[in-house]
């Protein structure tokens, strides 16, 4: 069971952090936060990898990363199909573009095992869609779980991990981009409707966590 007492307490950190979305800073684009957080000779997961498309990004611009894979899609290769089945521990794990798609209990056990397969001090970035723009998340009919970025900032303090940074993405031809930022973002602000697509978070996993807090 989730102990939603638990959540509901370290939401509202998130939200004493970021009071509102506009208080949380955009990027253009989610790699330039991979980019600053890898180094070399690192071990990475890309969990719900897909074709993998992550890969040439990351191996070509960094020397000497490991890169594994895992992905439930037997169609594709992948190093893993599940997380149960993985025995090694990993510097970064990336979740991008998935929990949204398993159920909330689903998506916080996942959390719980990336935690498992981190080393200590190890980071996760995670992104979902930003549900202050309201398209982002029905966009997909596989979607099934909408998630604030305080209640997604809260369920990783949940699970042993420190928040580090949130932002948010948004990533388009110079002349929208422009004009979001300077003639629409008072309307936006007003209807309190963002223009951002995601939010992607950096977490990281606290040093010598024992602590379980999802039960079967």
């Amino acid at each position: 069971m989730l102990d939603w007492s638990q959540i509901i307490h370290y939401r509202d950190q998130i939200h004493e952090r970021y009071r509102k979305i506009w208080n949380i800073p955009l990027i253009k684009r989610r790699f330039s936060l991979l980019e600053r957080n890898i180094r070399p000779g690192m071990r990475l997961l890309d969990v719900g990898a897909g074709e993998r498309g992550m890969e040439d990004k990351i191996v070509k611009k960094h020397n000497g990363v490991i890169y594994k894979s895992m992905d439930i899609d037997r169609r594709l290769h992948h190093d893993y199909y599940s997380l149960d089945d993985i025995d090694e521990q990993f510097d970064l794990v990336l979740l991008l573009d998935v929990i949204e798609h398993v159920e909330l209990e689903e998506g916080v056990k996942m959390l719980q095992r990336i935690n498992e397969l981190l080393v200590d001090g190890g980071n996760l970035i995670i992104n979902t869609p930003n549900i202050f723009n309201p398209n982002r998340f029905w966009l997909d009919a596989t979607h099934k779980v909408a998630y604030s970025y305080e209640e997604l900032g809260g369920i990783l303090l949940s699970q042993s991990f420190d928040v580090l940074e949130i932002y948010r993405t948004y990533n388009d031809s110079f002349p929208k981009y422009i004009l979001r930022l300077t003639l629409c973002y008072p309307l936006h602000r007003m209807l309190n409707v963002d223009f951002a697509k995601s939010i992607i978070i950096l977490a990281s996993k606290k040093k010598d966590t024992v602590e379980v807090r999802v039960s079967e």
